[in-house]
């Protein structure tokens, strides 16, 4: 359910960007999105195509660059893919591991209309 509050932050720095641009129409918006961040793309369209009725953002795509979840083990020195929150070293097993990647979340573009 926190993918509406999110879904909604969106859509203002949007709306916000876009008239500060002068703009009419949002066609689509960036948004880089990391694993960890447990937020589902599907479900922040579906509130995106809600909550933007009646704005210049409404029927705007979004389209979301997935930033895979890493980690830095400090035990063996590698940098390891997390999968499925599984906290362990692909090589060593340690669980001494420091995030590096997979929290990031912003908007990073808007493709708008004058």
């Amino acid at each position: 359910m926190h993918e509406l509050a999110i879904t909604q932050s969106i859509l203002n720095i949007a709306l916000s960007s876009a008239e500060n641009a002068g703009a009419k129409k949002i066609n689509a918006i960036r948004i880089t999105l990391g694993e960890m961040t447990g937020c589902v793309p599907q479900y922040i369209q579906e509130y995106f195509d809600i909550v933007s009725e009646g704005t210049a953002a409404h029927g705007a795509r979004l389209e979301f660059n997935r930033i895979p979840a890493m980690a830095h083990c400090d035990e063996c020195g590698c940098d390891t893919r997390l999968i499925r929150f599984r906290f362990r070293c692909e090589r060593c097993g340690s669980q001494k591991l420091k995030l590096i990647s997979g929290k990031e979340f912003l908007v990073d573009s808007i493709d708008i209309e004058d």
